[in-house]
């Protein structure tokens, strides 16, 4: 450990406060972000704290950690650094997602979890100095920062595919069909749910994804288990090119596009999952992730605390399908590459997700010392 690094409290290095109420009934349209102890839950017109910021999850996701930009809006659920001392800012923020566990263990709560800065302010840690601050801030920021950019990315990529599908698609048929097109259903260009995972299929390990996991065609995390020990919720079989959608809650959007997939990926009940048997899998995820899809399944939901389509409403939706197999083969031959390219950046986050991972403990403690423009 280097000598420069001192002995402080968390209270001395960041001061916590607590955030302000605000209802979506007040809230008026604008580009601040309002930060609940989930995340962005929402935008509003006017800021209550200045960017850059570092938000805690004070109720409900105890030990949740945000890293804010711009000007934003803490929301009552979390506590927000208030004063800096002129540390960092994203220091700060990477010093609370390395100390995230212990907030964790940290709630005060009965019925809802509660974290309360009165305790999280006395307790001692080892302090770097600012100069090394932006060197630890430098590596770990460069990683998420890239991470960041695939994820835009990304964005880009995939609305450009959902655009040629509008227009090759949507937009010319908004008059009416032409001469060979029709409209089919999803159950006749893909098999729904159609391989499940079975007792006697020979795995080692089952890695698994949980709907919580999954926004708008990211994958979080995805906890590895021993065969046999896996959640009884796994059980879709995923194949190279299914598009995977959430039953439940479907107007959120929790969906991914399935590309080389390992054996053992295997994804929860709760998801219906699409394969293409006569369409190419460009055409069905292009078709299944338009927006007004997931606000029509979402209508459809039923069910009281975790409302669920069925799969045969996926099923029964239609899409414009023309005679000529060329119209559909040129669109996949534009498209593919496009989701293609995001599949690759996504496994290079994950990669530089995991790197970050391992490093952030060692340069927060000290083990690994990153060098400074003095040494």
């Amino acid at each position: 450990m280097n000598e420069s690094w001192k002995n402080t409290t968390i209270g001395e290095q960041a001061t916590l406060q607590r955030g302000i109420d605000i209802t979506r009934v007040a809230q008026r349209t604008g580009t601040v972000p309002v930060v609940s102890s989930g995340g962005i839950s929402s935008y509003h017109d006017t800021a209550t704290a200045k960017g850059p910021g570092v938000v805690l999850g004070r109720k409900g996701v105890v030990g949740s950690v945000y890293y804010v930009a711009s000007d934003y809006w803490p929301h009552d659920t979390t506590l927000w650094v208030k004063d800096f001392h002129g540390n960092e800012p994203r220091f700060v923020y990477y010093f609370f997602k390395n100390f995230a566990p212990r907030l964790a263990t940290m709630d005060v709560g009965s019925a809802n979890p509660t974290l309360n800065r009165n305790h999280v302010h006395p307790i001692n840690v080892r302090w770097p100095p600012r100069v090394e601050q932006s060197a630890i801030t430098a590596v770990l920021g460069t990683l998420d920062d890239k991470i960041q950019l695939n994820r835009q990315m990304n964005e880009t990529l995939e609305t450009i595919a959902r655009a040629l599908f509008l227009n090759r698609f949507v937009e010319t048929t908004k008059t009416g069909l032409s001469k060979g097109w029709r409209y089919a259903t999803i159950a006749e260009l893909c098999n729904i749910n159609s391989w499940t995972l079975g007792n006697s299929d020979e795995l080692d390990r089952i890695e698994y994804v949980e709907i919580s996991e999954v926004v708008r065609g990211e994958i979080g995390n995805i906890p590895f288990y021993e065969r046999g020990k896996e959640p009884t919720r796994a059980r879709r079989r995923l194949r190279h090119g299914d598009t995977v959608l959430s039953t439940v809650r479907p107007e959120r959007g929790s969906y991914f596009l399935c590309l080389h997939p390992s054996p053992g990926l295997i994804a929860s009940t709760g998801f219906a999952v699409l394969t293409p048997t006569k369409a190419p899998w460009s055409f069905i995820h292009a078709a299944m992730t338009q927006s007004d899809i997931f606000g029509y399944l979402g209508q459809q939901a039923d069910g009281g605390a975790y409302p669920a389509v069925r799969p045969e409403i996926i099923g029964g939706l239609e899409v414009p399908w023309p005679g000529n197999p060329k119209v559909v083969e040129a669109f996949h031959q534009a498209c593919a590459p496009l989701y293609e390219r995001a599949w690759h950046n996504r496994e290079e986050s994950r990669t530089l997700a995991a790197l970050r991972d391992a490093l952030l403990p060692k340069l927060l403690s000290g083990q690994l010392r990153v060098p400074t423009q003095k040494e």
